[in-house]
């Protein structure tokens, strides 16, 4: 990879839609030559995807958390039984095993504090292996995906 191939990946990290086109003007490079670096950089797996950027707010989903879980039990069927239930619950849209004080981090959304505390008690307060929890509160996101709730604009 070099400067170029990661001007490509910043443009299309930024905004996956953009065409050809307007990539290739971007990172001043022909379109076929923009084209051929960018299937270049799909087959060997550099680019792996492209999705939509979904805005949680907007969703109803405007209460968003991360959390630290320890369990209490360590054991593979322990951390299995907790990984199938957090699999199973719409509220978790990602966890990580993940090294140091905790076994697990979440990331939660849902509507609200109400719907928060809900999953809290209903879904993570019955399971057996549950040891620890400590909730991080997300009050803004100055970088990410979403700034502020605001969709990201390229200049």
């Amino acid at each position: 990879m070099d400067r170029i191939d990661e001007n490509i990946l910043r443009e299309l990290s930024q905004d996956g839609r953009l065409s050809n086109l307007a990539l290739s003007q971007r990172v001043g490079l022909s379109p076929s030559a923009c084209l051929r670096r960018v299937q270049a950089l799909e087959a060997s797996g550099v680019i792996a995807g492209y999705r939509a950027v979904l805005d949680p707010g907007a969703m109803g989903r405007g209460f968003i958390a991360y959390l630290e879980v320890g369990l209490t039990d360590h054991t593979k069927v322990g951390q299995e039984g907790f990984e199938r239930a957090v699999a199973a619950s719409p509220e978790v849209v990602e966890c990580y095993n993940v090294t140091g004080r905790t076994e697990y981090l979440l990331r939660v959304e849902v509507a609200d504090i109400e719907a928060y505390k809900r999953f809290h008690t209903d879904v993570l307060g019955t399971l057996p292996q549950l040891g620890s929890i400590v909730t991080f509160v997300v009050l803004g996101a100055p970088k990410g995906p979403l700034q502020n709730g605001q969709k990201r604009h390229t200049p």
